[in-house]
């Protein structure tokens, strides 16, 4: 029996879906309420570091997708990823209209509301087209060096595979993003500082919830009782074919 028929005939995951869900929340607020807010926090020795507050939690969905992919493979990976962006693309176009859209002069409230809307909402459509090929770019990245590397360790050594898929998966999120969002109006100096600021306190997140990836995978694992090996998976992200071979999970 091919990968391709026994991903076919695979019971419904538990967990699959609430994982998904999940995702594409944690990506939505990251990138619709954290932009708006840039926090300073005072650490010993390092002194003052000002930063997004969206950094804190975008991290978030990369660790989402490092779960997914390691317990349903990469293809149920690339199905949440396309879930995802789908939600950031709608989300942005529903911005534009609901900001755009005249507000009523009979409601009193609208003289505060809609320049509150424009000022955090309205991001340029520079920012809005950043966001999403960032993040197409960053997690199809992360979750094939993913896939590959578990391949590659035939099962070990989790640890590199989550932080070294999110080290290339955020690091080309960065690259991506601010370019096409600030090119031109930032020097590239301060664009180069910027990105590598956020790459590593992005990667930074990563490792310091490595335990609790750990737990979650192990768990979700033994629950399904099931571990994916994509060996005859086709990477490519532009389809949502459910593949994946299935392997008994080893006591």
């Amino acid at each position: 029996m091919n990968a391709s028929t026994t991903a076919a005939r695979a019971p419904g995951f538990r967990y699959y879906d609430l994982l998904v869900g999940g995702m594409v929340a944690v990506l939505l607020c990251s990138n619709l309420i954290g932009p708006a807010k840039v926090c300073t926090f005072t650490l010993p020795l390092l002194g003052a570091l000002t930063f997004g507050a969206g950094n804190l939690f975008f991290p978030i969905s990369y660790i989402f997708d490092d779960v997914l992919t390691e317990v349903y493979g990469y293809s149920r990976a690339r199905r949440a990823i396309w879930a995802g962006f789908g939600g950031l693309a709608f989300a942005s176009v529903m911005t534009v209209v609901i900001i755009g859209m005249t507000p009523s002069p009979d409601e009193p409230f609208n003289q505060q509301l809609q320049p509150a809307l424009e000022v955090v909402f309205g991001a340029s459509w520079r920012i809005m087209l950043a966001s999403m090929v960032a993040y197409w770019i960053g997690d199809f990245a992360n979750s094939w060096v993913m896939a590959k590397m578990k391949l590659w360790t035939n099962g070990r050594w989790l640890w590199t595979r989550t932080i070294g898929s999110t080290i290339v998966g955020e690091g080309l999120d960065s690259i991506t993003f601010y370019p096409i969002a600030f090119a031109g109006i930032w020097s590239g100096q301060t664009m180069l500082k910027v990105i590598a600021f956020n790459w590593s306190m992005k990667v930074l997140v990563e490792i310091v919830l490595t335990p609790v990836t750990y737990a979650v995978i192990g768990f979700l694992k033994r629950r399904e009782g099931v571990d994916i090996y994509d060996e005859h998976t086709h990477f490519t992200p532009f389809s949502l074919r459910d593949e994946g071979e299935q392997r008994p999970l080893q006591p």
